[in-house]
C-alpha cells in the first residue's frame, strides 16, 4: 500500500466523518455498544456461560431432590 493509497483512505474516512451529523455518529455508538458481548464472555469467552449452565442445572437438581 503506498502511501497516496493511505492519504486517500485518511481524507475518505475523514470526509464521511464530518459529513455525518452529530446525532447520527452518537446513535450509531451506542447501536455499536448495544450489540457488544457481555463483559465476562468478551474477557474469557464462553467458560462463564458454559459455568452458569452447570450451576443452575445442579440448582434445579437439587430442587426435585428436595421434594
Amino acid at each position: 500500500m503506498s502511501s497516496n493509497d493511505y492519504v486517500k483512505f485518511v481524507t475518505e474516512q475523514f470526509v464521511k466523518f464530518v459529513d455525518t451529523s452529530k446525532e447520527e455518529r452518537i446513535d450509531k455508538k451506542r447501536k455499536r455498544k448495544s450489540e457488544q458481548d457481555p463483559v465476562l464472555t468478551r474477557m474469557f469467552g464462553i467458560l462463564p456461560l458454559a459455568l452458569m449452565f452447570i450451576v443452575n442445572n445442579k440448582r434445579k437438581e437439587n430442587k426435585f431432590l428436595r421434594k
